[in-house]
């Protein structure tokens, strides 16, 4: 359906170009990722700048229903609170180098958004944001390199306050002189030059840009629609690969840090400042954005314990990812990526905590981390099924409300050529299920029938803690009472812990059953594994029990009955 161009800078302008850059985004994912060689060719530039605005539009939604729900007549929040929930969104899905600089540039004009306390905002608001946005994400980059995105978002400022008109004109003044300082980057950055490409990051962020022309003029511009090249004969989709964007010093050589490592960070401004000296000496390629007590931390380093560690005697860290460039990521810093060959078949699983992240990865699967309240994108699916690096996949969601995304993931994947079975698992026992009797070696169809057989003949259940009152299948319950849910329904509500568990799998018991998993939770209280596993061997005497430590996966304690 076509856009409705807007006028002004309103919440439903911010809404509107977040869809559209995610938009553009996608279109521009695979050739962005294909020209990403600085500073480690790991080709995920485009697809971090697309989880990362992902994250932005989910958080946008959300205000606006969330509002639309509260008020039962206006359903459109403020432009503060729009430009806030888009700045929140990208900074706590920020991924890469390329996604955590974007989500400071979306803070950095949110911050001038947010400040007006009108509910819309001119062009004159929109070149402030702009600038701000530019300037901020450069002083977020410890050693800012030219020829990276970072030029490209000063030349798109700088280009915007020289315009004189509407939002729409300002606009399309940033947007081409982003395109013009893309084109220049091969100049100003050597490893650019060499694999006669542009920088991937500068590239997402005109794509970005070009949405932004769209929501206030309804067109796209010429460089956003047909693969057309950019000034200095550099095409955008037939031209050579261009790779992920920059901020660290040229040179790195094939002898760069090994690890990637990113957190959010709760912390004081004064213990970040501490942070990133400590950060800069133990690494490069160091990004750290945010404020307001919320940060998210990027660098690259050879001792990602030592990173982790900073960020411990900072604060508070969390959602803790750490990726390992392997070898042909390593060669790859040279301009050309090591061809992998591919496996013939794999298993991609959502895990609910750390724990259990490690049981599925020793069985042979490659896990996404779903921690409490964070449920994974279809694109962060789609990225783990390309990382698993195999012709056929069995995704295993794990949760009933996970489905539809897992769906779009496979769509996606499929599309790209990658054979894929979407087993309908609703629980982490049932995906242990699963992939217990999972064999690569027979064929596709016959192993996602077994894998899909043992999964549905496994019951599931957890218990939690109640957060509000609510009403139940089993009642009214009250905040901090113990629920016991079987089939994602409550079945029991009770006051203990180990006697609600106690409750539950007798109730599961009742059917039958083979085999009993417990998943104990961080907080599950000392001895619940131990006082079920003799309830199981005292009143039912052919069940075995199999116990194991999830970690922190938000309810206390997972069973499964099969």
């Amino acid at each position: 359906m076509p856009q409705v161009p807007q006028t002004f800078f309103d919440a439903l302008a911010v809404r509107t170009w977040c869809g559209l850059a995610l938009r553009a985004l996608g279109r521009a994912r695979e050739e962005i990722d294909a020209i990403n060689v600085y500073p480690v060719a790991d080709g995920d530039t485009g697809t971090n700048l697309y989880l990362t605005m992902e994250s932005a539009v989910t958080a946008v939604e959300a205000v606006f229903t969330g509002h639309a729900a509260g008020s039962g007549t206006d359903a459109t929040p403020s432009l503060a609170d729009a430009a806030r929930a888009m700045a929140h969104g990208a900074l706590i899905g920020a991924r890469g180098n390329s996604g955590t600089i974007l989500a400071q540039l979306l803070r950095g004009m949110a911050q001038v958004l947010a400040e007006r306390e009108s509910p819309r905002t001119d062009a004159e608001g929109l070149r402030q944001a702009l600038r701000h946005a530019a300037d901020s994400a450069r002083r977020a980059v410890a050693h800012p390199v030219e020829g990276t995105v970072l030029s490209v978002a000063s030349a798109a400022a700088d280009a915007a306050e020289g315009a004189e008109g509407d939002c729409g004109t300002v606009a399309r003044a940033a947007h081409r002189g982003a395109c013009t300082a893309l084109a220049a980057t091969p100049g100003q950055l050597a490893v650019l030059a060499r694999a006669g490409v542009v920088d991937a990051g500068g590239r997402g962020l005109v794509a970005v840009l070009a949405a932004l022309v769209e929501t206030f003029t309804g067109e796209i511009p010429v460089s956003e629609g047909g693969g057309r090249a950019f000034a200095g004969g550099s095409s955008l989709a037939g031209g050579p690969p261009v790779r992920e964007e920059p901020c660290a010093d040229d040179g790195h050589g094939s002898g760069g840090p090994a690890f990637e490592v990113i957190y959010l960070l709760e912390a004081e401004d004064a213990a970040v400042d501490r942070l990133r000296r400590r950060l800069d000496g133990l690494g490069d390629s160091l990004v750290v954005v945010g404020g307001d007590g919320l940060w998210n931390v990027h660098v690259h380093v050879d001792d990602a314990g030592a990173a982790v560690e900073a960020g411990v005697e900072a604060g508070r860290p969390y959602r803790i990812r750490i990726t390992h460039f392997g070898a042909d990521d390593v060669h790859a810093r040279g301009g050309e990526r090591a061809p992998r060959e591919r496996v013939q078949r794999a298993v991609v699983a959502v895990v609910p905590g750390e724990g259990l992240a490690g049981l599925y990865t020793e069985a042979g699967a490659t896990t996404v981390l779903a921690r409490p309240g964070e449920p994974p994108a279809s694109g962060e699916l789609v990225q783990a099924v390309r990382r698993a690096h195999a012709r056929e996949v069995v995704l295993l969601p794990n949760d009933a409300e996970l489905r539809h995304t897992a769906a779009a993931a496979a769509e996606q994947a499929r599309a790209e050529g990658i054979r894929v079975a979407l087993i309908p698992t609703r629980s982490a026992v049932q995906g242990i299920a699963a992939l217990a009797v999972h064999e690569p070696d027979r064929r596709f169809d016959e192993d996602v029938v077994s894998m899909t057989s043992a999964a549905g003949a496994t019951r599931y259940a957890e218990v939690a803690v109640a957060e509000r009152q609510s009403w139940t299948m089993a009642g009214i319950c009250q905040a901090g009472d113990v629920l016991g849910l079987i089939e994602g329904d409550v079945a029991v509500i009770g006051a203990d812990v180990t006697a609600t568990a106690e409750t539950v799998l007798d109730r599961m018991l009742a059917a039958g059953g083979e085999l009993v998993t417990l998943v104990l939770g961080d907080e599950a209280p000392e001895g619940v594994a131990e006082r079920l596993e003799a309830r199981v061997r005292e009143a039912y005497l052919a069940v075995d029990t199999v116990v194991y430590h999830g970690g922190r996966q938000g309810a206390l304690l997972l069973i499964g009955v099969e």
